[in-house]
């Protein structure tokens, strides 16, 4: 690829952002010709080994991706993309890269929802795994992003059965890998929720069928019985309703330092 002429000392290099970890991001905010774009990468790329700088990260938004395979020719490679831009990285020193990976996992919830009446609130779905198979089983799905577990677990009880619940704690997890694009891991966390409402108005675009079902019922399902996953479940839900089984609760640091919220899950019992 043809570059200007001009001499190294003369080409600006990229401004970049650097980070605790001698790292450098260089975020493309504006159009740039191709062959301006290598000599500037190439000069700051020069300046960075000088500086003893490690992991440089390259965003380039979705309106400069022609810029994607110049930068791939000077070594960079792909890390992730999201829907406005692509990140590319490249690690400086002869040393082993240990640049971070990106996100590995996805965070699903099933919502455990008993009334009063020892009854479980359950679907069923016209979709997915159990389009047809009569099985009835607790709302499910997944956390957006910069959604809180116990928030997501309530919003996905409102979007598929209407009913207003409130966060109770984590019964337990499962974790998965290859389970999304044959790569990803996936956390599934079962969470306990007291409802607030009890009138059922079901999700029509998603959702075949809801109901309040004793908790006994739902767990003796031959279908249930017969996948192991979906019994221990059962029984988790069964061991809540019948003994003192403990989950996590959530507690919310209000004194942090750090401007990024953050949550514990933890059992909160004094008992030894």
């Amino acid at each position: 690829m043809s570059v200007p002429t001009t001499s190294q000392e003369e080409v600006e290099v990229l401004v970049g952002e650097e980070d605790l970890y001698d790292g450098v991001t260089v975020t493309i905010k504006e159009q740039i010709d191709v062959g301006v774009f290598v000599a500037k990468l190439r000069a700051s790329l020069t300046k960075w080994k000088e500086q003893r700088k490690k992991g440089i990260w390259l965003n380039i938004p979705c309106d400069c991706a022609k810029l994607v395979p110049a930068a791939i020719e000077e070594g960079f490679r792909y890390h992730h993309a999201e829907p406005t831009y692509l990140m590319l990285v490249k690690w400086l020193p002869d040393t082993p890269n240990v640049l971070p990976i990106y996100a590995t996992h996805r965070l699903g919830i099933g919502a455990v929802v008993i009334n009063n009446k020892k009854e479980v609130l359950v679907v069923q779905e016209k979709a997915g795994y159990f389009k047809g198979s009569g099985v009835w089983k607790l709302p499910t799905g997944v956390v957006e992003e910069g959604e809180d577990i116990s928030t997501g677990a309530k919003r996905e009880v409102m979007e598929e059965t209407g009913i207003e619940a409130e966060f109770v704690e984590i019964l337990g997890f499962r974790e998965s890998h290859k389970a999304h694009f044959n790569k990803k891991s996936d956390l599934f966390f079962v969470c306990m929720l007291e409802p607030k409402t009890y009138a059922i108005v079901k999700q029509d675009s998603e959702i075949a069928d809801a109901q309040w079902m004793p908790v006994e019922e739902y767990a003796s399902q031959p279908y249930v019985q017969k996948h192991e996953s979906l019994n221990i479940v059962a029984n988790m839900v069964l061991a809540k309703t019948n003994s003192s089984y403990r989950g996590f609760g959530v507690t919310s640091p209000s004194s942090s330092s750090s401007t990024k919220k953050h949550n514990f899950y933890l059992n909160n019992s004094t008992e030894n």
